[in-house]
């Protein structure tokens, strides 16, 4: 587990803010990033119910794409709770190799499959 959380809450909460009308709200008492007035596009999430991960959880395009991911780097993204069987993915924040470009470019893949088509032709992320 992260021995500090709040680093790695601040690190994905920048990667998020930054996109087009990004907002935060709390979702069943985490952190959740969505686009305003619309759809989540990833949650954070610490040591929830106990299971002793830092992550950030963000939606794949599928079953097909989750399955690719995890089968890519096992050690950093998993099916989560909840959230996998639609097509969701975890990606662990609490390692010390930590890709923080590669986070950030999962967001904004995930940002952009939520995001309304207005926002993807002006320009997207």
């Amino acid at each position: 587990m992260s021995p500090d959380p709040a680093a790695a809450l601040a690190q994905v909460r920048a990667l998020c803010l930054a996109l087009p009308e990004a907002a935060e709200r709390s979702s069943h008492g985490a952190p959740g990033f969505h686009i305003e007035g619309g759809r989540f596009f990833a949650y954070f999430w610490h040591d929830h119910h106990g299971d002793d991960e830092t992550v950030v959880i963000v939606k794949t395009s599928g079953a097909e794409e989750q399955a690719m991911l995890i089968e890519m780097d096992p050690d950093c993204y998993f099916k989560p709770a909840y959230l996998g069987p639609s097509g969701w993915v975890a990606m662990r924040l609490d390692r010390a190799d930590t890709d923080w470009d590669q986070v950030g470019d999962r967001i904004g893949i995930s940002w952009e499959l939520v995001a309304p088509r207005r926002l993807l032709e002006a320009g997207g992320r």
